[in-house]
């Protein structure tokens, strides 16, 4: 029974939420949120990266830094740039990108549910990155960016969705991306009702994106029941600001892979062991993206190849099965010797939105050797957290991203 709960949003104003919804805080460098904030000085990376209101040598974890993202947080409220709603409510936050649109309902998840494994989790955390995410949720006395979960399509809420969808939206704009994003309140009470009440009957939801933001949530959900022992279920801080999308409008794109050196051999040689792991062909570069599962294309020595696992190779275990698994099981460990791929320096990891021009890019600048992935199914990723096990990192890779700024959920 998952808890999924409406809350009382900080958002902003209608005429300013174009221009504060931010890309999330981790998906840029130090330096390129400094260029962000002075190019867009209404850019909620100003809250959400507040080492951008310093100087370069300003030690970015310094205390004062996460004072500075509370100050302007508030101050924010307080002069009328956000707002803050006197009504539990859930919002639909629509984005479409490419022509394709996926919706997901803004809500408030339980911080037990995700201690209980009712909110399933694919990845393990880091605890250093953990940290910086603790002291700004805890500093802010909010969460600023919701963790992106998904759950098994349901008609009751689809329903619903298509209702709310109907009236005029409280946002819309188109960020300079390209991606439109939406947003409508869900007030009734009955809409309400029915939505919660979906997902009470759901056994399971599970962690998309998010996993440090989620776990970083959580502690401090844990801390605050500490300080306060008397608490109620009903406290602001054992609930974590959330947006859940239904798995069949998901695309998960590939993560690919390139690789610095071949260690001792040459390309001939990687090739020629190549060729007996796998069923392998030449392809000309219009074919160089896999089409499906088992399929990887190797771009080496400026040619492209492609890559079939042979199906006696592949395991029935959910983790072993995955392409990435199989990529590193039978050749990335076993010919270049890479063991661990969230240690080793040999190897880098590039997101699909980057496109297959960027594989080559990077070979013929810096790296021998680069492989294109098949993308991980939502289905693959619900049957590994299912089962209580982990994925291989960087498995998979979600379009578009969530916006942060748009919705804020105040731990009191």
């Amino acid at each position: 029974m998952a808890q999924i709960r409406p809350f009382f949003c900080i958002r902003p104003c209608r005429e300013k939420a174009a221009r504060i919804a931010a890309l999330p805080y981790d998906v840029y460098s130090r330096e390129e949120a400094k260029q962000e904030a002075v190019r867009n000085p209404d850019s909620f990376l100003n809250i959400d990266r507040p080492e951008t209101q310093f100087p370069d040598d300003t030690d970015m974890y310094d205390e004062k830094v996460y004072q500075k993202a509370r100050e302007l947080l508030w101050q924010q409220i307080a002069d009328g740039t956000f707002v803050k709603e006197e009504k539990r409510c859930y919002y639909i936050y629509e984005l479409t990108m490419d022509g394709r649109t996926q919706t997901g309902i803004v809500a408030c998840a339980s911080i037990d549910d995700y201690e209980n494994q009712v909110i399933k989790k694919h990845e393990n955390t880091r605890a250093e990155k953990e940290a910086d995410r603790i002291r700004h949720v805890d500093a802010c006395n909010a969460q600023t960016g919701p963790i992106f979960l998904a759950y098994r399509a349901d008609q009751k809420i689809s329903r619903v969705v298509e209702e709310a969808k109907k009236q005029e939206p409280l946002y819309d704009f188109i960020a300079e991306d390209g991606i439109r994003h939406r947003v409508f309140v869900v007030a009734k009470d009955v809409w309400i009702q029915e939505i919660q009440q979906a997902f009470a009957a759901m056994r399971s939801i599970y962690i998309a994106d998010g996993h440090h933001r989620a776990a970083s949530a959580v502690k401090v959900g844990q801390m605050r029941r500490k300080a306060h022992p008397g608490y109620t279920e009903e406290e602001e801080f054992n609930h974590f600001l959330s947006v859940l999308f239904p798995d069949d409008e998901l695309m998960i794109m590939d993560y690919n892979r390139v690789v610095k050196d071949l260690g001792t051999l040459t390309p001939a040689q990687l090739l020629e062991k190549a060729e007996s792991i796998f069923e392998l062909k030449k392809v000309p570069k219009e074919e160089r993206k896999p089409q499906k599962k088992g399929d990887f294309t190797m771009y080496l020595d400026g040619s492209w190849y492609l890559c079939t696992v042979r199906a006696q190779d592949i395991p029935s275990d959910p983790v072993k099965s995955l392409d990435v698994s199989l990529l590193q099981d039978l050749l990335l460990e076993p010919v270049l010797g890479i063991h661990d791929p969230k240690t080793d320096s040999r190897i880098d990891f590039i997101g699909g939105i980057r496109g297959l021009d960027e594989l080559e890019r990077r070979v013929e600048k810096d790296c021998a050797v680069a492989f294109a992935m098949y993308p991980t199914a939502i289905s693959e990723l619900f049957a590994v957290a299912d089962a209580g096990l982990l994925m291989p990192p960087k498995s998979t890779w979600f379009e578009p991203k969530l916006r942060s700024g748009l919705f804020i959920h105040a731990l009191e």
